[in-house]
């Protein structure tokens, strides 16, 4: 079976990681798979999914992955492939438009990574977005919450199903026992954020969540984006310079899991959730959003924080700040679950979708 996974670029993000963990997996286990790149990006999930697939890696353009041209790049490979496997948006449109356009009888598989978008918001994409996806053979939503949200928007008439997104629990795990003799004298306690800068995040709020705590508490926040600024002007305001760290976009997360204390994330909407099993596999203490798609994730094993407000995430963090047995608790619970999102699982399930539409 030839698969094609076909993905925006390999930037940061949670779909993006998913293919870099998955595509080698998908191939040991017997599925020919190769991956195009509506636009080349050399970073280090780009480098690390050249090394470890045995499979193509194309890329269409250094350009927009808003450019229609990118459909016409797509015709050609469509004819080389049993199923393509779509991830987010334009890759989406791109592909369907390419299928239609080259009256191709290619399957198209396609995984919803998110339970929002600023297209569910204009009800002239409600209209096209119930068009395109009705060219999809399978649509996967990655949490119940992103499914519900989907249907939502298109209706019921389609076929959705559900496969939880996985990670590679022991490279977290692993990590973590190596670091934690060297930091079990540290007298800080650090929380960490894994997470984009951009309407979806909430960073703020986790900032405006160490006013109520002591100075001990410092902040680490990993990634970028357009909201960078305004968190960095805020931390200003608040004077919390000696207490929030800006890492940028960093490739070591098991490692800087492992040094941190309590792992957050903080949302206003969310698909999945990747970076908070992360920290669930990295045996920590992990505190999220109450708002779907991570509620069914954390709920139960982890903390839920009411969105949006800092006082009862501070009073969670002091909680777990002040209350070591209750810490050690939420941190084997998290573990616990993570072992739910193990990528093999994942994989496999995909693969049973795969085999039924060849």
């Amino acid at each position: 079976m030839k698969v094609l996974h076909i993905i925006n670029s390999l930037q940061t993000g949670g779909a993006e990681k998913l293919i870099v963990d998955s595509v080698p997996i998908y191939q040991s286990k017997g599925i020919d798979t190769d991956v195009i790149l509506l636009k080349k990006s050399t970073t280090d999930f780009y480098t690390k999914l050249e090394n470890t697939s045995t499979g193509k890696l194309f890329s269409l353009s250094t350009g927009s992955v808003y450019s229609p041209l990118l459909i016409f790049k797509i015709i050609p490979f469509l004819k080389n492939y049993d199923l393509v496997h779509v991830h987010l948006f334009p890759s989406s449109y791109w592909v369907v438009l390419a299928k239609m356009l080259s009256f191709s009888k290619i399957k198209i598989i396609y995984t919803e990574h998110s339970t929002n978008n600023r297209r569910r918001e204009n009800k002239f994409f409600q209209i096209i977005d119930k068009i395109i996806y009705k060219y999809f053979e399978d649509i996967i939503c990655i949490t119940q919450g992103a499914k519900e949200k989907l249907e939502q928007h298109i209706g019921t008439n389609y076929p959705i199903s559900v496969i939880n997104n996985g990670i590679v629990v022991k490279d977290f795990y692993q990590t973590k026992t190596k670091e934690i003799q060297k930091n079990s004298t540290k007298k800080e306690f650090t929380l960490i954020q894994v997470s984009s800068f951009r309407g979806a995040k909430d960073q703020a709020t986790v900032i405006k969540s160490l006013t109520h705590l002591e100075d001990k508490v410092k902040l680490v926040l990993v990634g970028t984006g357009q909201k960078i600024e305004d968190c960095k002007k805020l931390v200003s305001e608040l004077n919390l310079q000696n207490r929030v760290s800006f890492l940028g976009n960093r490739y070591d997360i098991p490692y800087l899991l492992a040094n941190s204390d309590v792992v957050i994330l903080s949302s206003n909407f969310e698909g999945f959730g990747l970076s908070i099993v992360e920290g669930m596999a990295a045996n920590k203490p992990c505190i999220a959003s109450d708002i779907e798609g991570i509620r069914e994730i954390v709920s139960g094993f982890g903390l839920l924080f009411e969105k949006g407000n800092s006082k009862h995430l501070s009073e969670i963090i002091l909680e777990l700040y002040q209350n070591q047995e209750f810490y050690t608790k939420i941190a084997n619970q998290c573990f616990t679950r993570a072992n739910d999102f193990d990528i093999e699982k994942m994989v496999d399930d995909y693969i049973k979708i795969y085999n039924n539409r060849t």
